[in-house]
This record gives C-alpha cells, sequence and structure tokens, in this order.
C-alpha cells in the first residue's frame, strides 16, 4: 500500500485478518474431517480383518475344538505379522487362550495384563463391541486402535458353543500420519494460495488509494476555488457517480464563480454611472457650478435617474423569490389588456426603431394571477423584445388558451435570436449572452431570472424558441385557474 494515510491500508489490514481467519478455520475443519474419516475406515478395516480371522477360527474349531490347534496357531501368525495386530482370544472367564506367546519366544510385551480381563471388561464386551482408540490397557506411549467383540465356537458334536472374546490391537500412528501430511499438504497450499490472493488484492486496492489521492488532491482544488481539474470517473474499481456528482457540484460551483464576478463587475457599473451622475449634479449645486436658475432643472435630472432604484429593487424581488417571502395576490385579469399596456409603455422605441406590431387585436384571454408581478414579466420580455429586435424588423403577439385550461402569451421578436448554447442558460442569474453585452450596457442579467420565478409561483412555465438569425419567441404558460391549497 502506498502510505498509511490511505483509508485503503487498514481495509487491506482488515482483509489479510479475515482471508488468513477463514484459511485457518478451513483448514481446521478440513484436517479434522479428513482426519476423522480416515480413522474411521482404519477402524472398520481393523474390525473386517478382526472378524475374518475369528470365522476362520470358528471354521477350524468347528473340526479340531481346539483353541490352540497348529491350523489356529498358523493363521494367528500370518493375521499378526501380515496386519500388524496383536491378537488376544479369552475364555468365558477372561483367560487367554490365545496370543503370540503361544508360538513365540519372544512375545510382545505392549498390552497390560495381556494374560485374562476383567469381568468389568466382559460384561462391556457382552453389551456391545467396542471399536476406537484404546491407551488404558496400552503401557507403550502411542495409542492403539482396539477392536473388542464376543463370538461362539462349537464343535461338530457340541450341543452348547462356548463363549469367546477377542481383543484385538492395531497400531494407531497411520492416522496421526495421515493428519500430519493433510496439515502439511494444506499449509503449502493456503502459502501460495494466501499469498496470490493478497497479492491481487493488494494489487487493486493500490489503485484504489491512487484513485483515493487523486480524488483528495482534486478535491483540495476545489476547496482552493481551482476548478481546472475533474476527478476522473472511468477508473475501474471505484463508483463513477460519486465523482460525477462532485464534479458536477464543483462545476456549479464554478459557474457561480464566474456569475459572481459577472454580477460584481455588472453592478459596480450600474451603481458608478447613477452615482457618478447624481454626485456630479449634487457637487455642482453646492459649488455653485450650476447656476441657482438651472438648478431644478439639474434636480429633476437627478429625479429622474432610475437605474439605481431599478437596480436595487431587483435584486431585492430575487431575494424575495428565494427566501419565499413573495405572495401573489391572485385574481381574475385580462391578460391581453396588461400586454396592451406594457406595449404602449415602449411606443417611442418602437417609432423609432420602425417595427411592425402584430397581434394586439386578438380576443381577449383572461386568467387568474397577480396583475403587477405578470406586468413585471411582459415588461421584461417586450423590453428585451425591444432591444433586441432588428430596425424595421416585426414584434408578434399571440394568444392562446388549451382545452384543459392553460393560458399561453407569446411575444416574438425578428432578428439575431439565439444561439443553442445560449438558450439552455437564458434563464440563469447575471448572464448575457455574448451579443447582448455590447447591446444592453445597462442591464444586470437579472429580467429573465426574476421572470421564471414569477411564472413558476404561478404554478406555470416559461420557455423560450429561437432560430439563429432568424427569430426568438418567449411562451408565458399559466393555469387559468389558480390551484386549490390543500386544508
Amino acid at each position: 500500500m502506498k502510505g498509511k494515510k490511505s483509508s485503503y491500508y487498514k481495509l487491506f489490514i482488515f482483509i489479510v485478518f479475515i482471508v488468513l481467519s477463514i484459511n485457518i478455520l478451513v483448514g481446521v475443519i478440513l484436517i479434522t474431517v479428513s482426519s476423522s474419516v480416515y480413522k474411521s475406515t482404519k477402524l472398520d478395516e481393523l474390525q473386517s480383518i478382526g472378524d475374518l480371522f475369528i470365522n476362520c477360527m470358528q471354521d477350524d474349531y468347528a473340526e479340531t475344538r481346539d483353541t490352540r490347534s497348529a491350523m489356529t496357531k498358523n493363521l494367528h501368525k500370518k493375521f499378526s505379522t501380515k496386519y500388524h495386530l496383536m491378537i488376544y482370544i479369552y475364555d468365558e472367564n477372561g483367560n487367554c487362550v490365545l496370543s503370540d506367546a503361544d508360538y513365540n519366544p519372544d512375545p510382545k510385551k505392549v498390552v497390560k495384563n495381556s494374560d485374562r480381563i476383567s469381568a468389568a471388561e466382559i460384561n462391556s464386551l457382552n453389551e456391545k463391541d467396542y471399536l476406537g482408540i484404546e491407551t488404558k490397557s496400552i503401557s507403550a506411549n502411542e495409542p492403539y486402535m482396539l477392536y473388542g467383540t464376543f463370538f461362539f465356537l462349537k464343535g461338530e458334536n457340541d450341543l452348547i458353543p462356548t463363549r469367546m472374546f477377542a481383543k484385538i490391537y492395531g497400531k494407531s500412528n497411520s492416522i496421526d500420519d495421515f493428519s500430519i501430511k493433510i496439515a502439511l499438504f494444506y499449509t503449502i497450499f493456503c502459502i501460495f494460495s494466501v499469498t496470490g490472493q493478497l497479492l491481487i488484492i493488494k494489487r487493486r486496492l493500490n489503485k484504489l488509494s491512487a484513485y483515493e489521492n487523486e480524488f483528495r488532491r482534486i478535491s483540495e482544488m476545489y476547496a482552493k476555488r481551482d476548478f481546472s481539474e475533474h476527478i476522473p470517473t472511468n477508473v475501474p474499481y471505484t463508483t463513477p457517480e460519486i465523482a460525477d456528482y462532485v464534479n458536477a457540484v464543483a462545476a456549479d460551483v464554478a459557474k457561480s464563480e464566474e456569475t459572481s464576478k459577472t454580477f460584481i463587475a455588472n453592478v459596480s457599473h450600474e451603481l458608478r454611472t447613477p452615482i457618478t451622475t447624481i454626485g456630479g449634479f449634487v457637487d455642482g449645486i453646492l459649488d455653485g457650478t450650476i447656476p441657482k436658475t438651472r438648478q431644478n432643472e439639474y434636480l429633476v435630472l437627478v429625479s429622474k435617474e432610475k437605474r439605481l432604484r431599478i437596480l436595487i429593487s431587483s435584486m431585492l424581488n430575487m431575494s424575495r423569490f428565494e427566501t419565499g417571502t413573495l405572495r401573489p395576490n391572485f385574481r381574475d385579469v385580462n391578460l391581453t389588456e396588461i400586454v396592451i399596456q406594457t406595449v404602449l409603455m415602449f411606443e417611442k422605441k418602437i417609432e423609432d426603431k420602425n417595427l411592425e406590431v402584430e397581434g394586439l387585436g386578438s380576443d381577449r384571454m383572461s386568467a387568474e394571477v397577480d396583475p403587477d408581478l405578470i406586468q413585471q414579466v411582459v415588461y421584461n420580455l417586450v423590453e428585451n423584445a425591444v432591444k433586441f429586435i432588428n430596425t424595421g424588423g416585426t414584434l408578434s403577439f399571440r394568444f392562446e388558451r388549451s382545452i384543459n385550461g392553460i393560458c399561453t402569451i407569446g411575444i416574438k421578436n425578428t432578428g439575431e435570436g439565439l444561439k443553442n448554447d445560449e438558450i439552455s442558460q437564458v434563464f440563469d442569474r447575471f448572464y448575457k449572452t455574448d451579443s447582448s453585452r455590447g447591446k444592453d450596457t445597462t442591464g444586470l442579467g437579472l429580467g429573465l431570472a426574476i421572470s421564471r420565478k414569477i411564472v413558476h409561483l404561478h404554478h406555470g412555465h416559461i420557455v423560450v424558441k429561437s432560430v439563429y438569425g432568424e427569430y426568438t419567441e418567449f411562451l408565458i404558460q399559466i393555469p387559468e385557474k389558480q390551484p386549490k391549497k390543500k386544508g
């Protein structure tokens, strides 16, 4: 891992712990189960060999009626030698009647008290066979497998069979050897397997750690208002949505930063001009530069300087819209009359540009609105239309009511129009198109943003259509009746 500062370092340590724990647990279970199965197999094998010897002994006894016959001793020797067993046969009183001592001058001495068995052992074997690892009667350090059972011997002319007992011992070191081999094999396997797993995980986490460092570095740039880079979204094993969200927020902040700079520049310019004009006139009156006979004339000019008031009013309205403190006063209003009255305010400008006005003779259309707010929307749209229309162009209006009760006011002007990228931004606060910056030196770019807020307060929509080089049309869509408030 590249440095402990990465959050993936602790994750890697945790994964190492989990992987090792799982492999150790699996190893313990595997070795335990395998050893148990192998042990069970070896015990079953001991039981099968013991039963086979007893069957052979029963067959020989049926003919010879002798537990120490030459055939029986020979079978005992062969079974003991071939399968590495210690076979002890006892009569019903617990006395040993057959062992390797019957033919071996140096018999094995690993079993305690092999010459007889206790009454408790006789009772136990009468109830059920014993098959398992036994250490109590073994003098050697290592445990032995033991198969204990009872059986009957019957001669050809015997009326009552003789009860006998057998204790057959086999070495258990093969079980321990098997467990050790399984443990060794699994350990070697785990070393390679876990190493491979951790290397793959480490490689992936290294990539994620590098991505995290890159994410942190660019985020720190964002915090310092440097938006020159974007967080990559195509890194494998990562969630691109998070980077997309952060990049989107950064883009919004960057846009806001640019907007704020533009706003400050525009406000500074807008404030400087009226304040300079008003200050110059006032200073001229105070220092006598402007004669008393003309002071009233200049005071009238100061009174008519409305740009400062318009700027402050626009800012206050935008603040009221955003805080939700503006409450419209809805009532039934003739929308056509509002448009006509607003157009008359621009009569002189329309005449100066020699414009043709169409559509004001339409039938009257009414709706439930706040007349002052709607007039402000119409004023902003007509002002823009007159400002950016070509000389001798056409200013068109249309009024439509749909069957679902939506009233539409359309305001269209010929002229330069808007580009596609400008259409998506035209309602943003303080936004001005490149072409409007030269033509509109007095506006702040708040008019359309405020208009959209007002229309939304009326539960309506305002949209723009434009073909660059031909026309621009704004459509105000408002419901004929405002929805009733719940409760």
